[in-house]
């Protein structure tokens, strides 16, 4: 296993054009091509929509220069589960690590894999909507593929990763220079970019956030894997800024582009808003703009997959999840069994789930976890001011951003109440019932342990360790 562990032991190999790619490449998935109709659906008009993602992106740049501090004042790798041990406490770092594994994770990855399915089957369903079992038939043939291929080659699910940064960069610059030519060409008498029908409730505010919010999922990405990153005191923050500044003006410049080119009801009616935008500007080309989208969620989902297993390894470590979740295979040195595990339950979310629900509840929970562990960003600057800090924010931001977790988690909850978001917060919380017999009393740890050695020997993997 010595080469096994030489594979696996972290070192500081990633620099600040790595950490960018990582961030933005991260974050450019699926969501814009499928999440305008929904933001404009929810908040009611254009110009409201346009103000919508221009304040996500403000909000996870906030979010990610504070996680920037974190990163440098607990330097390790795990992201929120390292932060909330370290501040909260081993019992709500299980509810994070219990909620993230079998909620947020797979409720990611079925989210993005949906938006694969629809811009894949849109071409044969030009004048009609995709039958839901074609779509989630597609879905789950795209995350059994990628499972199998992270399972088998770390070195071809990083050239899928490649490829597609390279595709979703070419697919929004098509987009955004399209919308321009559209202008000068002076064909913009459908555009409107106007507040009339803003829907100014609370409830559609933060329902229209969490839909604009999950196409900027990925911004906390490099705080997963800061004990690999060159230099973090100085590269973390400046791949924050530059990665999220680049998504940000990306972003709102394709949602010009989209009202420049389609009317509100258009766009909002649309099931593949790339796919529209692609028949009316390119005409007998518009294929292309559902091939790009497609790949671009393929890369997205990818990626998923590729760092789904650092969050339970670093759990494992802990003594927080099963040790088998800890382990790589001693051929191929890829953490196949958290990555069997991620499939089998996103398989199960996919089954009946729709992509707008997927995304209220993962954000939902999301940003349940953000607001714990900004408070412990704030209890660190408050009680352990003689912590070493390289790099430092104001401690206005931290309570910016937690003011905007607080609203986002609690606005949908008391405007319009249903009755799933009372089922996931029991289930969050349900995580703490799990941790006191199974982790703090070790219930059943032979039958565990027969567990564990059976799918050893089955998976052909062993323990990996893990250097700071």
């Amino acid at each position: 296993m010595e080469s096994d562990k030489e594979r696996l032991n972290l070192k500081r190999e990633v620099g600040i054009i790595g950490a960018v790619s990582f961030i933005a490449g991260t974050m450019m998935g699926s969501g814009i091509f499928i999440s305008p109709q929904y933001v404009l659906s929810t908040i009611g008009s254009p110009g409201a929509s346009l103000i919508i993602w221009a304040c996500c992106g403000l909000i996870a740049m906030l979010g990610g220069l504070c996680y920037a501090e974190l990163g440098t004042v607990i330097p390790e790798s795990g992201g929120e589960y390292v932060y909330i041990l370290r501040t909260a406490g081993k019992v709500v770092a299980f509810m994070f690590v219990f909620s993230f594994i079998i909620v947020m994770r797979p409720a990611s990855a079925t989210g993005i894999a949906l938006s694969f399915a629809e811009y894949a089957v849109a071409p044969f369903y030009n004048s009609c909507t995709p039958p839901q079992l074609v779509v989630k038939t597609v879905a789950a043939a795209a995350i059994v593929v990628l499972a199998i291929v992270n399972c088998l080659s770390v070195r071809l699910a990083t050239s899928i990763q490649v490829v597609s940064m390279v595709v979703k960069l070419l697919a929004l610059a098509v987009i955004i220079l399209g919308g321009v030519v559209m202008l000068i060409q002076g064909h913009n008498e459908d555009s409107d970019y106007s507040f009339e029908g803003t829907h100014a409730g609370v409830s559609s505010i933060g329902i229209a956030f969490y839909q604009g919010l999950w196409s900027y999922d990925g911004w906390n990405t490099l705080n997963y894997l800061t004990e690999e990153l060159k230099h973090p005191e100085v590269n973390l923050p400046r791949a924050v800024v530059i990665a999220i500044s680049l998504v940000t003006g990306l972003y709102v410049l394709v949602n010009v582009s989209y009202l420049t080119v389609m009317t509100p009801k258009e766009l909002v009616s649309s099931s593949a808003v790339a796919v529209t935008w692609g028949n009316k500007v390119l005409g007998s080309w518009g294929w292309i703009m559902s091939v790009a989208a497609a790949l671009s969620a393929f890369g997205s989902l990818n990626g998923t997959f590729f760092s789904g297993g650092r969050v339970c390894f670093v759990a494992a470590r802990e003594g927080h999840m099963p040790d088998i979740l800890a382990m790589a295979h001693i051929h191929r040195l890829t953490p196949s069994p958290a990555l069997i595990f991620t499939t089998v339950v996103s398989l199960v979310v996919l089954i009946p789930g729709d992509f707008q629900s997927i995304v209220n509840f993962f954000s939902f929970t999301a940003w349940f976890f953000y607001a714990i562990t900004l408070s412990g960003l704030l209890y660190l600057k408050i009680k352990k001011p003689e912590l070493p800090r390289p790099y430092r924010v104001p401690i206005i931001l931290p309570i910016l951003v937690l003011i905007a977790a607080v609203f986002l988690v609690l606005a949908p909850i008391i405007d319009d109440p249903q009755i799933e978001y009372l089922y996931v917060t029991l289930f969050i919380l349900s995580g703490a019932i799990v941790y006191i017999p199974f982790i703090h009393y070790k219930l059943c740890p032979g039958l565990l342990t027969k567990l564990t050695v059976f799918l050893q020997l089955f998976l052909e993997v062993a323990p990996a360790e893990k250097n700071l």
